[in-house]
């Protein structure tokens, strides 16, 4: 009797323990699967193509028939669900570096072309004072230098010979008759003979055949207008004289630069012909109109050209550092920073305290450029972190995600109704 009871009390423990193995194993087994199909059923599918399409379960795209992925899912549980998480690793593959915004000196630097001219203030046009025939021609060719009072030409002048020989006949009557003499001598000043030459006319009794002409100035002749032989009245060139030992420099400045441009301000600029020499001069002028046909206004800088160095017609580039005083206050941004859709400007600023890289979308408005970047007018403060660099592999991960983006200002699906499709519909 005993040996039954005990044989029954070893086998309701032994099935005691088998029924608590077997039951024990199969709430984990229905727990297990039970979260891997809630897992599968929170997990959204898209198509790499085309973003907008996000369905709850896998299959085809209905617009281009490629396989759907998973979409990325936020495992941080952001609160913002506006925002990007991207991995460590994700960033560096992608090539996304941040900068801290800061406030720069606004230096702007223009730069200007132009051509190297001749200095219209020298410009001299010689010419014939007394009519005749030209006897002699002391300047053969363009480009020739030439110095003040060197003789250029010989004139003959039947003209001059008569009041050479008139003031000749005067200066024997000239006690008895004086108006007359001082008439003489002044014709001849008229003609631009010098008192010492018609003080050697007076005193050699001798009349001279031919009138020299000499140079008013000292520079280069650029034109030659007459030749040996020619007839010349009063008044005709004779040629064209450009001092060069001082030059403009024109630029051309586009009209969205003139506001940067000021008189007196320092232009660094090299030429095409000299390379590795720069040179400096003043603005002197800036034209007051704008040519209708180029849309550029002129600017002049003057510059000394002892050397002779600079030639006109040479090309010129120069350089402006203009600081630009009414934005000493505002942040300065890298232009690679910023994404422009024609309507608005964007950029993607790093979101503070998370362990992984977050970053959000943020709009701003632009000021003035400088170079290579962007004076911020609003949108942005000193501190913050912003993408500098892969700003659009960014940019592209919050259009996977159907995230507000450069060209999606809302984040919402505009190409198909409806955020998510149900999965019947593929």
């Amino acid at each position: 009797m005993k040996r039954q009871i005990l044989l029954i009390g070893v086998t309701l423990i032994i099935g005691l323990i088998l029924g608590w193995l077997l039951f024990h194993h199969s709430a984990k087994s229905n727990t297990k699967v039970g979260q891997i199909t809630e897992k599968a059923k929170s997990t959204i599918w898209t198509c790499s193509m085309h973003p907008q399409i996000k369905v709850s379960e896998p299959g085809k795209c209905p617009i281009c028939g490629m396989d759907l992925i998973p979409l990325a899912q936020n495992s941080m549980g952001s609160a913002d669900p506006d925002a990007i998480h991207m991995s460590k690793d994700a960033v560096q593959l992608a090539n996304v570096l941040t900068t801290i915004v800061t406030k720069q000196k606004p230096l702007k630097e223009i730069r200007l072309y132009g051509k190297v001219q001749a200095d219209e203030k020298l410009f001299q046009s010689l010419t014939a004072h007394v009519p005749g025939r030209i006897e002699r021609l002391n300047i053969n060719f363009t480009g020739e230098s030439v110095v003040k009072g060197q003789v250029l030409a010989e004139i003959y002048s039947p003209e001059l010979i008569t009041a050479q020989q008139e003031l000749l006949e005067t200066v024997k009557t000239r006690q008895l008759q004086p108006e007359l003499y001082e008439a003489s001598i002044e014709k001849l000043r008229q003609w631009k003979l010098s008192d010492e030459q018609i003080a050697k006319i007076e005193s050699s009794g001798v009349v001279g055949n031919n009138f020299k002409v000499l140079s008013n100035t000292s520079g280069t002749v650029t034109a030659r207008r007459v030749n040996n032989g020619d007839y010349v009245s009063e008044g005709t060139v004779l040629f064209d004289i450009d001092d060069l030992s001082k030059v403009w420099i024109m630029f051309d400045a586009y009209e969205s630069d003139l506001q940067f441009l000021h008189l007196g301000e320092k232009l660094s600029f090299n030429l095409q012909a000299l390379p590795g020499q720069n040179f400096t001069g003043n603005i002197v002028f800036i034209d007051p109109t704008i040519d209708p046909v180029t849309r550029v206004a002129k600017v002049r800088v003057e510059t000394v050209n002892k050397s002779g160095k600079l030639k006109p017609e040479m090309f010129a580039t120069g350089i402006v550092s203009s600081v630009l005083t009414g934005f000493s206050d505002n942040v300065i941004i890298p232009k690679s920073a910023v994404l422009w859709t024609g309507k608005r400007s964007v950029v993607y600023v790093k979101q503070p305290d998370n362990d992984e890289p977050v970053f959000k979308i943020r709009e701003v408005e632009l000021g003035p450029m400088l170079g290579e970047s962007y004076i911020i007018m609003s949108g942005l403060t000193e501190g913050e972190e912003i993408v500098t660099s892969g700003t659009f592999s960014v940019d592209a991960s919050a259009q996977l995600e159907g995230k507000p983006s450069m060209m999606n200002q809302s984040g919402e699906n505009n190409s198909i109704p409806g955020m998510i499709m149900p999965a019947d519909s593929i």
